[in-house]
Parts: C-alpha cells; structure tokens; sequence
C-alpha cells in the first residue's frame, strides 16, 4: 500500500524543489522517529518548522494514510450508510482525510490542525477541504460531522484532558467515531480508556472488537493490527533501509450511534502455518482464545488459509 498518486508526486516535487542538505534532513527525520517511539509529543522535537515539515512528510504522511486506510475500509464495510462529511482532529496535512476521501470520495471535509505550516501544506494537498487553525484541547465543542477522526493525537494530548477531547468528539459525531493510536502498550492503553468511555456515553462498538464487553486483553498484552506500505527511494536513502517496505502498527477503535452486525471473533495476531494445520489467536470479545485449524475441517481451515492480522470471522 501507498498513498495515492497525486500524494506521492507532490511529496517528490516538495523534496526536489527543496535545499536542505541531506544530513540535517536525516537528522530531522531521526529525531522526529525519536519522539514518536519515546512517546513525547511530535511539537517537542528540536526542530525548525521547515524540519519538521519535511520529516512528517517523508515519514509520517504515509504511515498515517496507511492505517487510517486500514480501519476507514474496515469502518466502511459495517457503517449502516456512508458518510456525508468528516471532522478530521489534529489532521497534520490531511492523511486521514486523504484516506476517507479515497473510500468515500463525496465527503464534505474539514480539518482542524493547529500548526501553520502543516495546514498551509495540507491545503495544498486537499484545496477543497476547510482547514481551521483549532487547539482540541482549549475549543468548548467541535461542529458536527457524519464521521468524525482522531489519528495519532490523543496522545499528543496531556492525559488529563484526552477524555474531554474524546467527549467532544463523540458530541460531535452523528454516525461514527474512529480513534488511532500508536500500536504500542502506550497506545493501546490511550484506545483501550476512550473504550471504555465510548462505552459509558452509549456507544456502539463497530470494529475491531466483537463485543462491548469489558475488554480481555490481559495485563501487560496490548491489542494492535499493522499495514504493510512501501517505502519511496528517497525513504530508504534516509533510513537506511534495506527493505523496499515498512509496516505501521497501530491500535484502534470505530463507535457508531447505531448497532450493526460485528464479526463473531477477530484475528488479533498473525496465523502461524504448519503443513496441515494453522494456528489462530482470535478474540472472542469475553476472551482471547487460541484455536488450531486443521484439514479435517475443511470451510475453517480454506478461510484461515487466507486470512491475516486483524481479519475478522464472521
């Protein structure tokens, strides 16, 4: 997976167009990385905004679009109806907007991105979107939209004030609300209280849980799903890479205002092959159970063949 076309082209006009020696973007590019493994805001990085820019384009922009593609398509195919609008919160330059757009092209969207530089980018990329300079943290209500996101945010936000922001974002989805985190401990533990919460203001819980119940991830474990992306020449120069591809892991939850069907379990990490028998770890949404599927039963096994991480069994 990549972002789309125009998206890439206009990341390989920016860096061509751009006079930034190689070393201070490979530095910028680390520290950048640095922050975001580290769990400290991306707006505490030593960078100029000319730096980070650069970095969140070339790392960041397709990462996000990434696994925000993977749970938008995910929302998609149990949403009662599409959505006639999204609220993108904290959107950096639009990935997850860009993302939704490429699943539900007549979206009305808006984007709230505090960061100058980033909105003036963003804007460039989707001139049709209404970009708004909003801090999540200090706006009393955020307006309604059909589908409302937060992608790599709540995180970004000082845990005292994360449920307020998610409050108000569910306040102001009409449909559905779709939170991403990192796909790490830190994350999943930001995912894991907003489900809760969701759970308490009445929410339904669409993907990737099979049940609203308390959730069964057992202490010191963390739920996350990953999106395999390629990577540009340019990315493997930077990070000196030897893989042609990377792959985003993150954690995630999609709330709707109505119920609809959810899958009886879900793959929450990779099938292990053996010749004749595969082994499973799904979540039942009780409990996390583990299951080998062998030949013997044949439309179990023909499905677990093909299945992968964060499949969902109907």
């Amino acid at each position: 997976m990549h972002p789309p076309d125009f998206v890439l082209e206009f990341i390989d006009e920016y860096f061509a167009a751009q006079v930034m020696p190689h070393a201070r973007l490979q530095r910028a590019v680390s520290l950048l990385s640095d922050h975001y493994r580290a769990r400290r805001p991306s707006s505490a990085a030593p960078l100029t905004p000319e730096e980070k820019l650069a970095a969140y384009l070339l790392t960041r922009l397709p990462a996000t679009y990434a696994a925000a593609s993977h749970v938008l398509a995910e929302a998609a195919r149990r949403l009662p109806a599409p959505p006639a609008s999204i609220l993108d919160l904290g959107a950096g330059i639009g990935a997850a907007a860009i993302a939704a757009l490429e699943i539900f092209p007549r979206l009305q969207a808006t984007l709230f991105e505090p960061d100058a530089s980033f909105r003036e980018c963003g804007a460039r990329l989707l001139p049709r979107a209404d970009w708004k300079a909003v801090d999540l943290t200090s706006a009393s209500s955020f307006p309604s939209h059909s589908l409302v996101i937060s992608s790599y945010v709540l995180g970004e936000i000082a845990a005292a004030r994360r449920d307020a922001v998610v409050a108000r974002a569910w306040q102001a989805s009409q449909s559905a609300l779709v939170l991403i985190e990192p796909g790490s401990p830190a994350g999943f533990a930001i995912i894991r209280q907003a489900r809760s919460q969701l759970l308490h203001l009445g929410a339904h819980l669409l993907a990737p849980c099979p049940a609203p119940l308390p959730c069964p991830i057992p202490e010191g474990d963390w739920c996350h799903f990953a999106q395999r992306l390629e990577r540009t020449a340019l990315q493997r120069r930077i990070k000196h890479a030897a893989l042609s591809y990377e792959d985003e892991k993150f954690s995630y939850v999609v709330a709707s205002r109505v119920p609809s069907a959810v899958p009886m379990a879900r793959l929450i990490r990779r099938p292990i092959h053996h010749p004749g028998l595969i082994e499973l770890t799904l979540c039942r949404g009780d409990r996390i159970e583990s299951s080998n599927v062998t030949k013997r039963d044949r439309g179990r096994f023909r499905w677990a063949r093909h299945a992968v991480w964060g499949d969902a069994l109907e």
